[in-house]
């Protein structure tokens, strides 16, 4: 998961109000049930030393309409009497409301409630051709067709030796049209960049497009019966398997970061303390998060800068700033991240996960939070 989105955060100084909430279902009682969450909400923060300007902002935000994409809950971040991020939230959250004041946002629930879906490619395929759709985090377009030859399409089903000539035209229409769609697709994986392929039709149209697709994209390709291009669009069970195919993307990748911190000691940090001196020195290539770890809520200090960082306030020769605050580690470390281009991954240990990867992240890494690192700028001067 990038975390580029957050960069206005870390622009401004703080103190933060950060609020995740999950919105309910909509009925007659909505405008009621959010006019309480919205006080209950402010008067949370006040009494955690929140501002009446900045207060005044999270309720006008929690009180507005929410747009369609904040169907499942929303987090809203603001400071000095200014709401400054509000993004949507994917999942909804384990409590009704979460509202804290402290010196950094409280971007870690995030990595779970946020939209983090791959992208996914998805081909509707007939024997004319294919109908090409993109989902991504933000929504879902179209992005063209594949049209392959139009004739012959059906064999006779005859076994007169006269009939063979035919079938085996038909074999190569259906041949080149499974082409036309796999160059279609790879051309559009190029401008998009696509986690997830996904084909959709009867077995033998989806499987003869499988064979055709680069090699490069095989891996990445899912097969669908539901929602050919004969329906026109997606249906529900279709949106079941790319949710499944999502899902499995997401163990699949935890997994293989799981492996790289396993297996290479050398080039990895866990601890708060070993941390903490990587995001100091700008060496956090992914920071691996398990949010219920008990490291993710230990104190550290912080300067206005996100390499400014230090476990304890007298380590004032790394902290560069005259009056550090207290912030969590999980908070501190994904700040740095986010502003130095570091990517992240959650371990999640969600109660409705109940895969290996779930078990296996229980003691990886220590305390909740490690890193895989980038190589020191020495080492890499001296090659």
């Amino acid at each position: 998961m990038q975390l580029s989105f957050l960069t206005p955060l870390y622009e401004r100084p703080g103190p933060w109000a950060s609020v995740h909430i999950d919105m309910g279902q909509e009925d007659e009682s909505t405008r009621t049930r959010r006019e309480l969450q919205a006080r209950n909400v402010c008067d949370s923060l006040s009494r955690q030393g929140a501002d009446d300007a900045t207060g005044r902002a999270v309720y006008d935000a929690l009180m507005s309409v929410p747009d369609r994409t904040h169907g499942a809950g929303r987090a809203v971040f603001a400071t000095s009497g200014r709401v400054v991020l509000d993004p949507p939230l994917a999942t909804r959250p384990s409590v009704a409301v979460d509202a804290r004041w402290s010196a950094l946002p409280h971007v870690a629930p995030l990595l779970d409630l946020a939209a983090q879906e791959p992208v996914c490619l998805v081909a509707y395929i007939d024997r004319l051709g294919a109908d090409l759709e993109v989902r991504t985090p933000l929504g879902t377009r179209r992005a063209g067709q594949a049209e392959g030859r139009d004739r012959p399409l059906r064999g006779t089903g005859r076994d007169d030796w006269s009939e063979l000539p035919f079938q085996q035209s038909v074999e190569n229409t259906w041949e080149y049209s499974a082409g036309e769609i796999a160059d279609a697709i790879a051309a559009c994986d190029e401008q998009v960049g696509a986690d997830l392929v996904v084909l959709a039709g009867n077995v033998r149209e989806r499987r003869l497009v499988h064979d055709q697709l680069p090699v490069r994209l095989r891996p990445r390709a899912v097969e669908t019966t539901h929602g050919g291009r004969s329906q026109g669009a997606a249906t529900r069970l279709l949106d079941e398997d790319i949710e499944r195919a999502r899902r499995e993307h997401l163990r699949r990748t935890a997994d293989e970061e799981l492996a790289r911190f396993r297996s290479a000691p050398d080039a990895t940090a866990e601890g708060v303390p070993a941390l903490v001196e990587a995001a100091r020195e700008h060496r956090i290539a992914e920071l691996l998060v398990r949010p219920d770890g008990p490291d993710t809520r230990r104190e550290v200090w912080v300067g206005i800068e996100p390499d400014q960082l230090a476990v304890r306030r007298t380590e004032s020769q790394y902290l560069g700033d005259a009056h550090p605050v207290a912030a969590r580690a999980d908070d501190a470390l994904l700040r740095s991240a986010a502003v130095t281009g570091a990517a992240v991954q959650s371990l999640s240990t969600h109660p409705a996960d109940t895969t290996d990867t779930a078990e296996t992240a229980d003691d990886v890494p220590v305390g909740g939070l490690g890193a895989l690192l980038r190589r020191p700028y020495q080492e890499l001067e001296g090659r």
